[in-house]
């Protein structure tokens, strides 16, 4: 996965179940030959997307979430804030590094993420 810091480098999609989940993965994988890595019962993610991407039955998003490479993810999360961001998930840890998603002021959701 390229990571030039404040770019986005990954894609999330929703799936309302696990069920779904494996469907999606099986779609993908037939439709295009990308093949996954499996993280517990409710993620997966490829790299084989070109944009590294994945998919989420874990309480997931409305809509499709855009993630963008911070190299700072406490600098990150207080510009988005004082930028006029509302933040939706506050940082979290995941295998790989740390994340927080958040709300433009259009009302669009994405996240950040950063290795630290």
């Amino acid at each position: 996965m390229s990571k030039t810091h404040n770019h986005i480098n990954y894609v999330e999609l929703p799936a309302s179940s696990i069920d779904d989940l494996n469907k999606s993965k099986a779609f993908f994988s037939g439709a295009f030959g990308w093949s996954y890595q499996q993280w517990g019962d409710d993620y997966v993610d490829t790299q084989d997307s070109g944009v590294g991407s994945g998919i989420s039955a874990d309480n997931p998003p409305n809509a499709t979430l855009v993630v963008i490479y911070v190299s700072d993810i406490e600098s990150a999360r207080s510009k988005v804030e004082n930028e006029g961001g509302t933040i939706t998930k506050e940082i979290f840890d995941f295998p790989g590094g740390k994340r927080f998603h958040f709300k433009d002021p259009a009302g669009n959701e994405l996240a950040a993420w950063s290795e630290q």
